[in-house]
């Protein structure tokens, strides 16, 4: 396989807070000596950032805006070159020569930093080899985050027939910037994100220290999601059983409202409005927290609800019963985050002014479990799996009682796209994987006032091109066609 230089990957970028340490130089940089060094990297605010959220523009959830929309955030003529291209389908590049891939490019730099970290901590001049352990182990489970966050973005969905040739990623795993790299398999990426969590378990906490700390539970909420990810269901309803034994918590929405004449605090307590909608840094459902990125990645008011997902928040729903989630987090019709009303009939949009988590919460665990419960057949499992989540989410609920294993994975996988819209790419990630497990091939429709903009969700487009930049100087590192 064709070779790609480190430097070239991180776009030639320096570590922002981790500077002191981690400038990008053409010949070698500064490895920390004390524990506390490391564990200021650890801690960088660099670090407890996820990935942009754009890969959305791809998916079936979300309408753009007209061209000169109401709703000003919303205006398709206001969106970057980057997301123009995702919504419209655009074949090849998605992004124009020069521009930067903030996706690729943050990720890779966070893999850098948690490199210096794996490959040094052991070494350092202080701490005793229990606080070295578990430095090194958060580090591992930071690095397998990114890897399994590119590898879904930049590579065909895991398919045991062809992972071991599908293109993955690059496989930094030490800290030379000018060493080259292969781009290796959707397989061997798998394999080094298990190798990382198995091998750093051991060593973590079981009570976190901070929010953003990596603990016990966070290792088994990464093996369920990446077990799911590549068809394992035993394993992965084994490890969501085990993340959930330390965390099962839900909140109710049923305690929440919407005020008028806001933006963040618009979801609030019914019995305070000045308590807000628990956030990453609060929510009891918070695993591991992981702040979204701005960086075209902030889509409050950016665009509306399809009607294809309007509709999923009305399937099996209760009579008399409301879904909080859509009510809380949508403007139907009209919004007020001000002075003046913006009205848009007919449509909803997609405004929660929350800082949700993009790293692991207990409701995806719930989510994993019933769906690999129904697809070893045990639809009573999957069900009581699913009435414990939605009890949490629908006002007036009544519990399901379905007995056919394959209605209730249908009814699992709607409930994974009522939970998870425009969160860190799990909807594109299930419109591919749910095509290699044959569960749902689509036609995915995205209109532009009298335009109709159309992919096959089994299409190469589904999948993100490597950076212009970085082909730019590896012209024949291998690609798909898109």
């Amino acid at each position: 396989m064709k070779r790609v230089y480190l430097s070239l990957l991180l776009g030639l970028l320096t570590l922002g807070s981790c500077s002191k340490y981690l400038d990008i130089k053409p010949k070698g940089f500064t490895i920390p000596e004390y524990i506390k060094d490391y564990q200021l990297l650890l801690n960088s605010s660099s670090l407890i950032a996820s990935t942009p959220g754009y890969p959305v523009f791809l998916t079936d959830d979300l309408y753009s805006g007209d061209r000169n929309d109401v709703q000003s955030g919303a205006r398709y003529d206001y969106y970057s070159y980057l997301k123009k291209q995702l919504y419209s389908f655009a074949h090849g590049a998605v992004l124009e020569d020069g521009q930067t891939d903030t996706y690729w490019e943050t990720a890779y730099s966070r893999i850098f930093t948690y490199n210096v970290i794996i490959n040094n901590i052991l070494k350092a001049s202080d701490g005793t080899d229990i606080q070295k352990r578990r430095i090194w182990a958060e580090a591992l489970i930071g690095r397998a985050f990114e890897y399994l966050n590119l590898v879904n973005m930049y590579g065909a969905h895991y398919n045991v027939k062809t992972a071991s040739t599908d293109l993955g990623v690059p496989m930094v795993l030490a800290e030379d910037v000018n060493a080259s790299y292969e781009r290796v398999s959707v397989q061997a990426v798998y394999d080094q994100v298990a190798l990382d969590v198995n091998d750093a378990l051991p060593y973590l906490n079981e009570v976190q220290a901070n929010k953003f700390q990596a603990m016990r539970s966070v290792g088994f909420s990464f093996l369920s999601r990446s077990h799911l990810y590549q068809g394992n269901y035993k394993e992965a309803l084994s490890n969501a059983k085990q993340a959930l034994a330390l965390n099962d918590n839900l909140i109710d929405y049923s305690l929440y409202t919407n005020k008028d004449k806001t933006t963040w605090g618009r979801v609030c307590l019914k019995t305070d409005d000045l308590v807000e909608f628990p956030d990453l840094r609060t929510s009891p459902e918070r695993i591991w927290a992981k702040k979204g990125t701005s960086s075209d990645g902030a889509f409050n008011a950016e665009f509306y609800a399809s009607k294809d997902l309007i509709q999923t928040y009305a399937n099996d729903l209760p009579a008399d019963a409301v879904d909080k989630r859509y009510e809380l987090f949508f403007c139907r019709d009209r919004a007020s985050f001000g002075p003046n009303e913006v009205k848009f009939p007919g449509r909803v949009l997609f405004a929660p002014y929350v800082d949700f988590n993009m790293g692991f919460g207990s409701a995806e665990l719930f989510l994993i479990a019933a769906e690999c419960e129904a697809r070893l057949g045990d639809a009573t499992a999957a069900v009581a799996y699913l009435n414990m989540l939605r009890a949490s989410r629908i006002e007036n609920y009544s519990p399901l009682v379905v007995n056919d294993a394959r209605k209730v994975l249908q009814i699992t996988l709607d409930e994974r796209r009522r939970e998870l819209p425009f969160m860190a790419s799990h909807r594109l990630i299930d419109l591919k994987r749910l095509a290699v497990t044959g569960d749902l091939k689509k036609t995915i429709q995205h209109p532009l006032e009298d335009e109709m903009f159309e992919m096959e969700s089994t299409d190469l487009r589904m999948i993100l091109p490597v950076p212009p930049k970085v082909l730019s100087l590896n012209p024949e590192i291998p690609q798909y066609e898109r």
